[in-house]
């Protein structure tokens, strides 16, 4: 089942298949995925948040990405590897193959929200320099 929810924009609140699946997060795994979506529709008030591959789907322009709460933490699945390049950098240990990026809740404090910012809008568009002050040579 790839998509079974439309979904909504943030701005209307979190359709009923979202919040389902939010309210099944563990305890210990919540505080880091609620930072992330914060993250997320704080970058983009446009965005539109729904269910795809049985997981909230992020999308906007025509892009998408998912994010799954799992055992280990969360991971974030569909961008690129220029948008993660210091987080993989610092973690080598995140990478869990072609743009999936695996957030320990080990690790979760030690990446910044610059870091994942430069992730979302690497993904979704709208995109300044890298976190460092670098523009991208890939």
């Amino acid at each position: 089942m790839r998509d079974s929810n439309a979904g909504g924009r943030h701005g209307e609140g979190m359709d009923a298949a979202v919040q389902a699946y939010v309210d099944g997060i563990a305890a210990d795994t919540r505080p880091l995925f609620d930072r992330i979506h914060r993250l997320f529709v704080g970058a983009f008030p446009d965005i539109d948040v729904g269910i795809a591959y049985k997981m909230p789907v992020y999308r906007r322009a025509a892009r998408s990405l998912n994010v799954g709460a799992w055992k280990h933490g969360v991971s974030i699945y569909g961008f690129t590897d220029e948008g993660v390049d210091s987080i993989f950098e610092r973690h080598p240990e995140l990478f869990s193959g072609r743009g999936t990026l695996r957030i320990t809740r080990a690790v979760a404090d030690d990446i910044r929200d610059d870091e994942l910012l430069h992730l979302v809008r690497s993904a979704l568009g709208d995109n300044p320099p890298d976190p460092d002050g670098e523009p991208h040579t890939r």
